[in-house]
């Protein structure tokens, strides 16, 4: 009986706050009236933007409460309010989001009272019934339950007027889809800035090398074949090194490892080669089916670059990898024991690796307060 005491007072204080958003809403009403007199007569056009704002202030704050109360976010899409004035409330009034938080107001002022009322009757009436039904009896409460459906209810009705609509969610995913674009463009030229600087700084100028050195013992044969012998043995040695730079700019555009061990077998070389002490943890990556050769790219990126910042900055001599199916993609978490205090949007590294993730419409987060650890998590969508 007292946790459902409890329950209920929770679900009473939560549509108390509703029935006080309610009172907001009826105050609001009014100002609506004065700022669509004012803009009628143009010289309070100004006070429109500042209206939405207020309004969306408002939408927000109950957005909030429900995500507190229910557990599930509602998503905010609406267009800035940015520019000369005339823009801002061209804005404000062709966005379907200002709409809807007006018909959700106007709702609102209904049954945000309504259900408060509603509740406070139950109280009254469940205490009675509960207190001998549960004291009496020992039963399960029946009637200071419903409180919390009242919550419940106006946290639903909220969420599903205060939803964006199709139009603007759409219009967010489009704005999102450019940046990343745009992100792995910039990614891509700086992939291939990278291999052109590593073929004309390694492989070239090792060919060059190469080419001088097997010219010059084609000269020296006939008169000092010892000369010449030595010659061709250094242009053997430069071949070699030539092939092995070769080899290092392959692996950076597609490591041949992910195709012969998978994603599991490449981050444990990675980590046997990184220098410092790291465990590697899986879960269900190296069972069933392979995820798509870009997500694993992308994984063997994040993992490499992360070890990579670990060894060179962070102080650390440990670190931990987990990779681990998920039923949308594939997770990948590297954490280190350093100093910490990596900036998540500073550094090429940490950029690049943002956005090869954004590319794939996945997400990075990057935690690394002062005195660490860094942890580094990255989610992967992918079908298996």
């Amino acid at each position: 009986m007292r946790e459902t005491v409890r329950g209920a007072a929770r679900a009473t204080g939560q549509l108390a706050v509703a029935a006080g958003l309610a009172l907001v809403s009826y105050l609001f009403i009014g100002l609506l009236l004065f700022t669509a007199v004012v803009t009628l007569l143009v010289v309070g056009a100004g006070v429109l933007p500042e209206t939405v704002l207020l309004l969306r202030r408002i939408a927000g704050f109950k957005r909030r409460r429900v995500a507190a109360w229910s557990g599930r976010e509602i998503p905010e899409a609406y267009v800035p309010l940015t520019g000369k004035l005339a823009e801002r409330v061209r804005a404000g009034v062709s966005d379907p989001c200002t709409w809807r938080d007006l018909r959700w107001l106007a709702a609102h002022f209904l049954y945000g009272w309504l259900l408060l009322y509603v509740s406070l009757v139950v109280w009254a009436f469940g205490l009675l019934v509960d207190g001998v039904w549960c004291g009496l009896l020992g039963r399960r409460a029946v009637v200071l339950p419903l409180v919390a459906r009242f919550a419940d209810l106006d946290a639903s009705w909220s969420g599903a007027l205060l939803a964006p609509p199709p139009s603007a969610r759409l219009r967010d995913r489009i704005e999102q889809l450019t940046a990343t674009r745009a992100g792995a463009v910039a990614a891509h030229g700086a992939e291939l800035r990278r291999i052109e600087r590593d073929l004309h700084d390694g492989a070239q100028a090792r060919l060059v090398s190469l080419s001088m050195r097997i010219g010059l013992a084609k000269r020296a044969y006939d008169r000092d074949p010892a000369a010449a012998r030595k010659l061709m043995d250094d242009a053997q040695d430069q071949a070699e090194e030539a092939l092995a730079e070769l080899r290092h700019v392959v692996r950076g555009i597609h490591p041949p490892i992910l195709t012969d061990r998978g994603l599991t077998g490449a981050v444990r070389a990675l980590a046997a080669g990184s220098g410092l002490d790291v465990s590697v943890r899986e879960d269900g990556v190296a069972d069933g089916p392979r995820a798509p050769a870009a997500v694993e790219a992308a994984a063997y990126f994040v993992v490499a670059e992360a070890l990579t910042n670990a060894a060179k900055h962070s102080g650390a001599d440990r670190a931990t990898v987990e990779l681990a199916r998920t039923q949308g993609g594939l997770r990948v978490s590297v954490r280190d024991e350093g100093r910490g205090g990596a900036q998540g949007s500073g550094g090429s590294g940490l950029l690049g690796m943002r956005r090869r993730v954004a590319a794939l419409d996945g997400t990075t987060e990057v935690s690394s307060p002062v005195g660490g650890p860094t942890v580094i998590e990255v989610e992967l969508p992918c079908v298996w």
